[in-house]
């Protein structure tokens, strides 16, 4: 049985994502927030960890702890992300400083904890969740869409650097989603046309359980224009 950690398992698409998993894998979701993971934890019957993946020594613990407890590391989604809408120079300080270390840094601390596991095992899957963010621009986000296309670049540069030891890397690109990730930020937006959560984590699964032999270095999954 493949053991997955979620970052930001306890919400939105991690939680969607995690529900799917609980029954085939072993599933430990992380995020800062103790109550809520407990609550998750006790409905899907999963792991979980309490961690802010903004910091790199409770990153490193963290990790630490969960391959103690495991026998293998096999998936690692980087889901954890903040959303910060508003022109530039009306954006708090300290939220710029929050959106760059959860989105951009998050992944990358989760990504270099992991990876020593999986280099010893000679395999493992980084599916690195993006959104359609990482590859447009828009004015109002120039924040937000910062930290995904470090994320883009990031998730391109890793993947010729792991594929020698049998780690695939992948980033996935769903759209705007039904969730409160944005509808939090930014009230006035539609979610008429937004996607499923469900529906884009059947998505993860496919490229989770498929064949270690195959590779899937970017998938998009879009539904009209609904970018973040």
């Amino acid at each position: 049985m493949k053991t997955v950690l979620i970052t930001g398992g306890s919400e939105g698409l991690g939680y969607s994502i995690a529900k799917r998993l609980s029954n085939s894998c072993k599933v430990v979701i992380l995020s800062p927030d103790k109550d809520r993971l407990e609550e998750v934890s006790e409905e899907l019957k999963c792991s979980y960890k309490v961690c802010d993946v903004s910091g790199w020594g409770q990153v490193n613990s963290t990790v630490a702890e969960i391959s103690s407890e495991n026998e293998s590391l096999d998936v690692l989604i980087n889901n954890a992300g903040v959303y910060a809408v508003g022109e530039l120079d009306e954006t708090p300080a300290d939220k710029i400083k929050r959106v760059i270390e959860v989105n951009s840094l998050g992944p990358i601390y989760m990504s270099k904890a992991v990876i020593p596991f999986m280099k010893k095992q000679q395999s493992g899957k980084i599916i690195n969740i993006i959104s359609q963010s990482g590859l447009y621009h828009a004015p109002q986000k120039s924040v937000y869409r910062a930290s995904k296309w470090a994320l883009t670049g990031f998730t391109k540069c890793l993947q010729p650097e792991l594929s020698k030891y049998g780690i695939s890397v992948t980033g996935i690109y769903p759209g705007l989603m039904k969730t409160s990730f944005v509808r939090n930020e930014d009230k006035e937006r539609s979610l008429d046309d937004a996607l499923d959560p469900d529906e884009v984590s059947k998505t993860i699964e496919f490229v989770m359980l498929a064949d270690g032999k195959i590779v899937f270095p970017e998938i998009g999954i879009k539904n009209l224009d609904n970018t973040y």
